[in-house]
């Protein structure tokens, strides 16, 4: 595969998030209405598509708990396939609760449902309470939460040969769902310097993941022909299709790694059958992808 700019996801892509933002997710749900998905179904979300933004999904989840005690009678994953045909998304996710229940009973979880106080249980379980005081400027006492944020079990996923080999032979730029303060935080974990007008982050754009704009913007900004974006969700492969039949001028390859919510056999062929043009078992398969080994 030839390329002249890499673009990297972060988030199952440089560092693992199951212990940190999944758990936030699933934790965060118990926390606020005593109920809760396995964590193994947050994948259900991700491949249903939409759910680049872990706040939203988490909105989501809790919605199919409330809906749940209210007569919804289906597995999570019947529910996110219903949200995957509406398009994906939390307004998917919304109009799958609408229609599956009585008026009555939808008036009940819309009352319930609070999403910015699931937010911010969120951020006080993922950040911790130093990190939660900083970022969020919240009183981290008004959680009985953990004295350390999952965001310390983030395991490095990249290695540093890799950083060195990718960064010394192309332009590298960033597209994550993270916001900004957290994306800085996995990078310098990751030991990869991405100045900000190689990157794009929650802050820094409305649309999000699978739209093209922060793909098509890069590869703008680095004059490119050949862009190869690596990410771990369906979402991320989609965005590199999408941007490929936006941008005629350029190339997008999207390639799917097997270090996030999709592994195995099963997960290289979910990526493939969106489009992928290459599917590794981690990050650092992509030099020898690029033949720089």
């Amino acid at each position: 595969m030839e390329a002249d700019a890499v673009v990297l996801d972060v988030d199952g892509v440089l560092v693992d998030v199951a212990d940190s933002y999944r758990r936030a997710i699933v934790d965060s749900v118990e926390r606020v209405y005593g109920d809760t998905v396995p964590k193994a179904d947050v994948q259900s979300f991700k491949d249903a598509g939409g759910f680049n933004n872990d706040w939203e999904l988490t909105y989501a989840a809790a919605l199919y708990v409330l809906a749940r005690r209210e007569g919804l009678d289906c597995s999570v994953g019947a529910f996110t396939d219903r949200i995957a045909e509406r398009g994906g998304g939390l307004d998917a996710a919304e109009a799958v609760v609408d229609d599956a229940l009585a008026d009555a009973a939808v008036e009940r979880v819309r009352d319930a449902w609070d999403p910015e106080r699931l937010r911010d249980v969120f951020q006080q379980l993922y950040l911790g309470p130093d990190l939660y005081a900083d970022i969020e400027g919240g009183d981290p006492a008004a959680l009985d939460g953990p004295d350390q944020g999952y965001i310390d079990d983030e395991p490095v996923l990249v290695a540093a040969e890799t950083v060195e080999t990718l960064t010394a032979g192309y332009p590298v730029g960033v597209v994550t769902g993270r916001p900004a303060a957290e994306a800085d935080i996995a990078l310098e974990r990751a030991g990869l310097s991405v100045p900000d007008d190689r990157r794009f982050t929650m802050d820094d754009w409305e649309e999000g993941k699978p739209h093209p704009k922060a793909l098509t913007t890069l590869a703008e900004r680095f004059d490119a022909d050949a862009v190869v974006f690596v990410g771990d969700t369906l979402d991320d492969v989609e965005t590199a299709v999408n941007a490929d039949e936006a941008d005629p001028d350029c190339d997008y390859y999207g390639v799917g790694v097997l270090t996030g919510g999709l592994t195995g056999a099963e997960g290289r062929r979910k990526y493939e059958d969106a489009g992928a043009a290459a599917v590794v078992d981690s990050v650092n398969d992509l030099p020898e992808l690029l033949g720089e080994d």
